[in-house]
């Protein structure tokens, strides 16, 4: 799954000419000559509690809203408030990038409901700023009250705060202090203020006032994350939190002589992030769809005590007697979510001064005040995205699981195609969802929504279909399934981009050279201290080549069980990569308005012997996790160097030998993994009318 990359733009398209659901398929002939079958829906073959899903699925087609009262009845607030902006940011005061339905407030007021992006309100405007991903989206979902402001394209504000402040002078901005970071809220003021402007925080979230049906917050029970998925007890995370306290400096002059005051030193950290809250105490929740994660704070004392304990603020009626118990053993006490703003008025953790996150939410540092806080990089952060060796373990299974579902799919797919159905996108998401839940227990749902895309809607990277509207897959253009399992003992992130017809040269090309990206970074030998943003450019070479590029990140971090964005490192990051950082490799590219490939695998940092050891053992490389065969029809052999041709067949076939012998009941998924093996590399030239696929 893409994240937005820290270039400027990506040119995108979103095209609805087709929307059609699946149906019978009659008798016909194609161009090519061959005959497909007469069918039905595909429907047929889902049985039971599958079948049911499906038809009973709502359809979640998004009507455009009218968003005319709405920003009338905001706009009088701001009158009262005297505002002449108000800002509406897309996270949650936790800073999450995928919030709850009740924090979905930018979509509320603006209709857009792309995971990132910011509308702005004036007295007379209004405008909705995102990044390229999702240009023509934010374009056909907003009314006409709105303009769409494309950040990152040449002659545009590179983000919302370029925006903002280049546009206000002796204004007062409204903005709820609980959604902005601390971070970006600093930055925003070190702007505005010199053009004689300044935020302003009202007491409560104007959209709030205006939003009468609020969905209600979830009331889901948290449960315990065990030892035997987690690998480390919370006792010893917290006591490694602990020690990373007591190593930081008192917060003393650099001219001051004297000895550190108590109020000087660090007496405990402030954790408002969601997944680092989760991981810290080997708990999961399910609070906000895809993530496995819980609305709470959690302080961690440096000396925990009856006085000033650990603390963890949540609502009550989400603990289960075992999680209560659980929480005793562990020496954290229970307060309730909101009594947090009363602990941070009253210092309830006594003399002294608390640590939090440059991410930590604005409203956190202002109830603190300046005397009371430093600001430093999560630590938990940093421990969560190294990965122990039971996680590691986790993950190798939890993709080997979600691999075999993955190419379940892929040989039903083709199948039906092959038979002639017609298999609309929706439709395809779903089946591959189906064939995720048969990997119960160890199944816990999707981790993130399913992106399954043919046509125009695969050069959209964060395309979602819909079952009403979505399109029948193509047998000319490519199809590009994003998508991935959260399993108990691993969240799993994998693309793959099919053809099931003849591509065309441009289709051959590209997707070869997307191949060649997957396979550099794969293959790729680094020394110690190389960042992933060093390595960037390995994915990207062979598309700059013919001057092609992809602008969303070559990869990120992903979590054990947690959020499928994890950690510090990234292909997009300057922080190096170690032993033990899970990272995928997604090189993609995007042909606006036609069609769009990635290939998309995950892999793990891991320590490599090389031949000459130049300054000792400090060669790192990669572990594949993802075992699902990449499909050589668009494959361009001629481009291909004898290494790379060495490696995609290995790869084909080191998904047959780890699969296979989970698959001896599944005759069909079986065959098509041994030609997939087998396959060789592109198709052969047509001859008098007839295409010769490898088989």
């Amino acid at each position: 799954m893409t994240q937005p990359s820290p270039q400027p733009s990506r040119s995108n398209t979103r095209s609805s000419d087709k929307t059609v659901t699946s149906r019978p398929t009659h008798v016909s002939r194609t161009s090519s000559g061959s005959r497909r079958h007469l069918g039905h829906d595909s429907t047929s073959t889902l049985v039971g509690s599958a079948f049911e899903r499906k038809v009973n699925e709502m359809d979640t087609v998004p009507e455009q809203v009218n968003s005319t009262e709405r920003l009338a009845s905001l706009r009088a607030l701001m009158e009262k408030e005297n505002l002449q902006y108000y800002v509406v940011l897309s996270e949650d005061a936790h800073g999450s990038e995928y919030v709850a339905p009740a924090d979905k407030r930018r979509e509320f007021i603006s209709g857009f409901n792309g995971s990132a992006g910011q509308a702005i309100i004036s007295r007379n405007n209004a405008y909705l700023i995102t990044d390229s991903r999702y240009w023509i989206q934010a374009h056909s979902q907003v009314d006409s009250n709105w303009q769409v402001i494309e950040a990152g394209k040449p002659g545009q504000p590179k983000d919302w705060i370029e925006f903002l402040s280049s546009r206000v002078k002796d204004a007062k901005i409204g903005i709820d202090a609980r959604m902005i970071s601390h971070e970006k809220a600093t930055l925003l003021n070190s702007k505005i203020h010199p053009l004689g402007s300044k935020l302003a925080y009202p007491p409560q979230n104007l959209v709030d006032l205006v939003w009468r049906d609020k969905p209600q917050r979830s009331k889901a029970c948290i449960f315990l994350h065990g030892l035997e998925f987690a690998g480390e007890s919370a006792n010893s995370k917290l006591a490694k939190v602990r020690d990373w306290i007591r190593k930081q400096p008192p917060d003393v002059s650099s001219y001051s002589r004297s000895a550190p005051r108590a109020s000087q030193q660090h007496v405990g950290t402030l954790i408002t992030s969601l997944p680092a809250i989760a991981y810290v105490l080997n708990l999961r929740g399910s609070d906000i769809p895809f993530n496995p994660v819980f609305q709470a704070y959690l302080y961690i004392s440096l000396n925990p005590s009856s006085k000033y304990p650990h603390t963890l603020f949540v609502d009550k009626n989400k603990l289960k007697p075992e999680v209560i118990d659980y929480l005793k053993v562990i020496d954290v006490v229970q307060k309730e979510y909101t009594e947090l703003w009363a602990w941070l008025r009253l210092r309830q953790w006594g003399e002294g001064k608390v640590i939090i996150a440059p991410e930590t939410s604005y409203a956190v540092s202002l109830m603190l005040t300046h005397m009371r806080y430093t600001i430093a990089p999560s630590q938990i952060e940093v421990m969560m995205s190294v990965k122990n060796e039971t996680e590691l373990a986790g993950m190798r299974r939890a993709y080997h699981r979600d691999g075999l579902a993955f190419t379940r799919f892929l040989a039903w797919l083709e199948n039906k195609l092959a038979q002639g159905y017609e298999v609309t996108e929706w439709e395809a998401g779903h089946r591959l969802t189906e064939f995720r839940r048969q990997y119960k227990p160890e199944w816990m749902g999707l981790a993130y929504e399913n992106i399954s895309a043919t046509g125009p809607n695969a050069a959209l990277p964060h395309y979602s279909p819909r079952k009403g509207s979505a399109l029948v897959i193509s047998r000319d253009t490519p199809y590009l399934n994003d998508s991935g399992g959260q399993y108990r003992d691993g969240t799993c992130d994998t693309t793959r981009t099919m053809h099931f017809g003849r591509p065309t040269p441009d289709m051959c090309e590209a997707y070869t050279k997307v191949l060649q990206g997957h396979i550099a970074i794969d293959s790729a030998i680094f020394p110690e201290g190389t960042s992933g943003q060093h390595l960037d450019v390995l994915a990207r070479r062979a598309l700059w080549k013919d001057g092609w590029n992809y602008m969303h990140g070559t990869g990120h971090g992903f979590g054990q069980f947690l959020t499928v964005h994890e950690g510090p490192h990234g292909f997009s990051s300057l922080v190096p990569l170690s032993p033990g950082h899970v990272i995928t490799n997604e090189p993609g590219f995007y042909n606006a308005g036609h069609w769009g490939m990635r290939i998309e695998s995950a892999l793990v940092v891991t320590r490599v012997n090389t031949k000459r050891e130049f300054n000792g053992p400090i060669w790192l490389g990669f572990e594949r996790l993802t075992c699902v065969p990449i499909q050589t029809r668009m494959v361009k052999e001629s481009m291909l160097t004898k290494e790379e041709k060495a490696w995609l067949k290995d790869h084909n076939q080191r998904c047959y030998e780890q699969l296979a012998p989970s698959l001896q009941g599944d005759k069909l998924t079986l065959k098509w993994l041994e030609r997939e093996a087998k396959r060789g590399i592109g198709l052969a030239n047509p001859t008098a009318g007839l295409t010769i696929d490898w088989d």
